[in-house]
Order: structure tokens, then sequence, then C-alpha cells
């Protein structure tokens, strides 16, 4: 497997992972058709590579995509689940179904956090639902802390820079 900086020509990929990670109990919740044009879904990635959106995609060894993690900065008017401030990005992630269980969610998050630190960014949030227990325990080991609720959902958040 390799890592990769995400690029504009990722979008349709981040798109498929972003319906993963809504569906990560193996029930389909969100579709394709609702990230592309439901306003409260697709605005995760509406306008996909802004100036300030950054991420990683990890390929398998044929260089087929495994997943990818993105972290984006957005005003309160765009907020997603696991917005905390406008200065604050909002990070993202998705592991395809067949990669799962094989690390690629750590070294995802690792070279995302090292990506948003080397920006200059104070801190990352995110959103991780009860029951996702692989998720959270995966956020945890990474520092990331409970900083609000909403609804079935913790608010999580992970401080980057000193100050």
């Amino acid at each position: 497997m390799r890592l990769r900086p995400t690029t504009s020509s990722d979008l349709d990929l981040l798109e498929e992972l972003l319906v993963e990670a809504f569906n990560w109990t193996g029930e389909t919740r969100v579709t394709l058709a609702q990230v592309q044009t439901d306003p409260a879904h697709s605005r995760h990635l509406a306008g996909w590579q802004r100036p300030t959106d950054l991420g990683t995609v990890a390929e398998a060894d044929d260089g087929t995509p495994a997943g990818a993690a993105w972290a984006r900065v957005v005003p309160a008017t765009e907020a997603g689940y696991g917005f905390v401030a406008d200065d604050v990005p909002e990070l993202g992630m998705g592991v395809l179904a067949q990669h799962r269980g094989q690390g690629v969610g750590s070294k995802l998050l690792d070279a995302c956090l090292d990506q948003l630190w080397a920006a200059g960014h104070p801190a990352v949030s995110l959103s991780v639902e009860d029951g996702n227990t692989v998720a959270r325990r995966l956020y945890e080991s990474r520092g990331f802390v409970v900083v609000g609720r909403s609804g079935g959902s913790d608010t999580m958040l992970r401080q980057l820079q000193d100050g």
C-alpha cells in the first residue's frame, strides 16, 4: 500500500468513501446521489479541492484505492456533523470494506494529522456515531477527546498546535 496527497481529481473517490462512512453499519442510510446532490450531505465535499482542503489517499499495490482521510475548513453556515469552530477543519475518513482491518485507517489518519499540523491548523474535529467502536478507539488512540454531542454522535477534537 502507498499513500499520496489528495487532488481535485479525487472527488468521485471521496464521495464514494463518504457514502461508506455514512453507511458504516452495513445498512444503506445515505446514497451516492444524496452525497452528490442533497445539501445536507453534499456540503462535505462541494467544490473539492478548495485551497484549504487537504487529505491522503491510500492505494493498494495495484493502484486501486483503498481509502482516504480528508479535512476542510468550513464556516458555521456549511458546518458538518463534527463542526467546532470556523478555524478548525472537519475530518472525514473512509476505508473500502475489502481493506478494513488491515491498518489502512490508522495510516490514513496519521498522514492526514501530519498534513494538518504542517499546514498550521490549531486543531481538527470530527463526528463519530454511537456504536462505531472501531473508529472511536482509533480516534481516541490518536488523542481525540469528546467535546460535544449531537443526536447519537459525539463531536471529537484533537489539538495539533500549542497555544
